[in-house]
C-alpha cells in the first residue's frame, strides 16, 4: 500500500540523507529504500524557518523505476508542421509533434541562444535594442533569460509533470521535479533550450533562426504556409502560431485583414526592488539565513476598487533587465541565476487593466491595449532620457507621496536609472491603486514599504495585450483552417509551464487532424 507522510527539516538537515532515512524510518519502521520525496518547500510561518518534504512510501516501486524514459524517433519528410516561434510554446509543441510522428519546421524571428547572449550584452551594456533578438525574442523566447521560473497553477490545461520530466531529460536538475517553486535560472536555461533544439533536428524536424514570418499564405481560406522577411515561403499541412506575446507585428497582420483578434486584459505597473537580506528578514523572522534556505520570496495580493494588484515574477537574489523590443520604448522585467545570490530581490508590482479601462484615451477596438501599452513604453523611454535603454525610477516611499526623489538607492539595473516622477508617468487609476496596495502589502510583509524599496519602470510586458480565437474543439482559429494559435502570445498561456502545456495540447489536436485527413 502506498503511504504519504509530510516531515519537517531543519534547514541544515535537507541534504543530509542518512539523518533523513532516520526521520521516514520512524514513522514508517518496515519502509526499508522504498521511499521517494515528491515535494520540497520552506515553511516560513515556523520560527525559525524549516523545510517541510512529503514522502512517497510505495514497496512495490524501486526510486530508479520513477524517471520515465522518452524515445524520441526519426520522422518522415512529410507530413509536416510549420510552428512560429522557438520559445516554449513552440518547441515543446515540437516535441509533441515529434511524439506523433509528425515533422515540425520552427521559424524563430530572433538567433540561436549562444548569439543571442551576446545580443543581450549589447543591451545591457549600450542600450541597442535589435528588433529581432532581446530579451523576448530569440531561441527559448522570454522565459530563457528571465529566470526560468517553472511554477503554476494551471494543472488542469495539461500534464505539468511531463513538461517538468522533459526539461530534466534535456539537462535541467532533477530539484524541478520536487520544489514547490522550482526555477531553473538564467544561466542554466541556455544549454536546456539547445539540447531542446538538438532533440528536434536529430529526430528530422528543422529550426531555423532569423526567418521572420511577414504573412501567411492563404488558399481558399486555409493557410498553407508563410513568407518570410528574406522573400523565402515555407508550406506545410497546418501553421502552429506560437510566436510570443510581443508579437506586435503579427497582431497588426490580422487587425489589418480583418481576421478576428480580441483586446485582452493586461496588467501594468512597476519593478519593486528591495536588497534581498530586507525581505530574507521579513520573511525568516529576522534569524540569519542558513546556506541551505533559499533567498526568501514573496507572493503579495490584493483588491482595491474592483481590480486586483499583486506581485508578480518574483526574482529573490535577482536582477532587473530590460525587455523592450524595438526603439524609443522602454520595459522592464526581472531575472535570476540558478543560486539566487544577487544581493537584491524584484518582482512585478502590476494593476489588474481591462478593455474599458482604457478606451477613453486609446481608439477602441482590437488593438486598444497593446495601442495603450506601446504608448505607456514611449512615455517611460523618454522619462528615462531617450537615451539608450535607461530606466526611470523612484523610491517607493516618494511615490505615494507624489514626489520626485532627490537622490535614489544602488539598483541591480545596468543601464542605469534616471529619478522620475513614476506617478505622472503611470495612468491616474494605476497610481492609485498601486499606491494603497503599497500600504497594504507593508502590513502583510513589514519592512516592504521602507525607503530602500526602489520602483523602476515600466513593467507592461506580463502577458499579451491580444487574444488571437480559436475553436474549443480542435483549437484551430476560428476563421482561418490550418491555423493552431498557441500560447502566450495567443492569450492562452502565461509562463514557461502553461505556454509549453498548451505547446503540447496544440500539437496533439494538430496531429488529430493531420491523421483524420489523411
Amino acid at each position: 500500500m502506498v503511504h504519504f507522510v509530510d516531515i519537517t527539516v531543519a534547514p541544515k538537515f535537507i541534504y543530509d540523507k542518512a539523518y533523513l532515512s532516520r526521520r521516514i524510518l520512524e514513522k514508517h519502521p518496515h519502509v526499508g529504500e522504498h521511499y521517494r520525496i515528491i515535494k520540497r518547500s520552506v515553511d516560513a510561518r515556523r520560527n525559525p524557518p524549516h523545510f517541510v518534504l512529503r514522502i512517497e512510501i510505495n514497496p512495490k516501486r524501486q526510486n530508479a523505476a520513477d524517471k520515465p524514459m522518452f524515445r524520441f524517433e526519426p520522422v518522415a519528410p512529410t507530413p509536416r508542421v510549420i510552428i512560429v516561434g522557438a520559445g516554449p510554446a513552440g518547441y515543446f509543441a515540437a516535441l509533441a509533434l515529434i511524439e506523433n510522428g509528425i515533422k515540425p519546421i520552427v521559424l524563430e524571428q530572433g538567433e540561436n541562444v549562444r548569439a543571442r547572449r551576446k545580443r543581450i550584452a549589447g543591451i545591457l551594456r549600450d542600450g541597442t535594442i535589435d528588433p529581432n533578438s532581446n530579451y523576448c525574442f530569440g531561441e527559448g523566447g522570454a522565459g530563457t533569460f528571465s529566470d526560468g521560473k517553472l511554477y503554476t497553477r494551471a494543472t488542469k490545461r495539461g500534464d505539468a509533470g511531463k513538461i517538468l520530466q522533459l526539461l530534466v531529460y534535456h539537462g535541467a536538475s532533477e530539484d524541478i521535479l520536487i520544489d514547490a517553486h522550482p526555477h531553473i535560472g538564467s544561466n542554466k536555461l541556455p544549454a536546456v533550450v539547445q539540447r531542446i533544439r538538438e532533440t528536434i533536428t536529430t529526430c528530422g524536424g528543422e529550426v531555423h533562426f532569423n526567418a521572420r514570418v511577414t504573412d501567411f499564405i492563404l488558399n481558399e481560406g486555409a493557410v498553407t504556409g508563410v513568407r518570410l522577411s528574406d522573400g523565402n515561403q515555407v508550406t506545410a499541412d497546418a501553421v502552429i502560431l506560437a510566436a510570443g506575446h510581443s508579437a506586435r507585428d503579427l497582431y497588426q497582420w490580422f487587425h489589418d485583414r480583418g481576421f478576428l483578434i480580441e483586446a485582452k486584459p493586461l496588467a501594468i505597473g512597476v519593478r519593486v526592488e528591495h536588497p534581498q537580506a530586507l525581505i530574507d528578514a521579513a520573511q525568516y523572522h529576522h534569524h540569519p539565513r542558513h546556506s541551505n534556505l533559499p533567498a526568501a520570496t514573496y507572493r503579495l495580493a490584493c483588491q482595491y476598487e474592483d481590480r486586483g494588484i499583486y506581485s508578480f515574477c518574483m526574482c529573490p537574489g535577482g536582477y532587473i533587465v530590460p525587455t523592450a523590443t524595438g526603439p524609443c520604448e522602454l520595459a522592464v522585467n526581472g531575472m535570476s541565476f540558478s543560486g539566487r545570490k544577487g544581493p537584491f530581490a524584484n518582482a512585478g508590482m502590476v494593476v489588474e487593466v481591462l478593455p474599458e479601462d482604457i478606451q477613453a484615451d486609446h481608439a477602441k477596438g482590437p488593438l486598444s491595449v497593446l495601442a495603450f501599452q506601446r504608448a505607456l513604453e514611449a512615455k517611460a523611454f523618454r522619462m528615462g532620457g531617450g537615451n539608450g535603454q535607461r530606466a526611470p525610477a523612484q523610491r517607493m516611499t516618494d511615490f505615494i507621496k507624489s514626489k520626485l526623489s532627490d537622490r535614489l538607492p544602488t539598483s541591480s539595473y545596468l543601464p542605469g536609472i534616471a529619478s522620475a516622477p513614476l506617478h505622472e508617468l503611470l495612468p491616474p487609476f494605476v497610481t492609485r491603486r498601486l499606491a494603497a496596495a503599497f500600504d497594504i502589502f507593508n502590513r502583510k510583509l513589514k519592512g516592504f514599504l521602507t525607503e530602500e524599496a526602489l520602483l523602476i519602470a515600466v513593467e507592461s510586458r506580463t502577458s499579451s495585450p491580444v487574444r488571437i480565437p480559436r475553436n474549443a474543439g480542435n483549437l484551430m482559429h476560428s476563421q482561418l483552417f490550418r491555423l493552431f494559435p498557441c500560447g502566450e502570445g495567443a492569450g492562452y498561456a502565461g509562463g514557461i509551464v502553461s505556454s509549453a502545456m498548451d505547446g503540447q495540447r496544440v500539437a496533439k489536436q494538430v496531429a488529430d487532424f493531420i491523421n483524420n485527413i489523411n
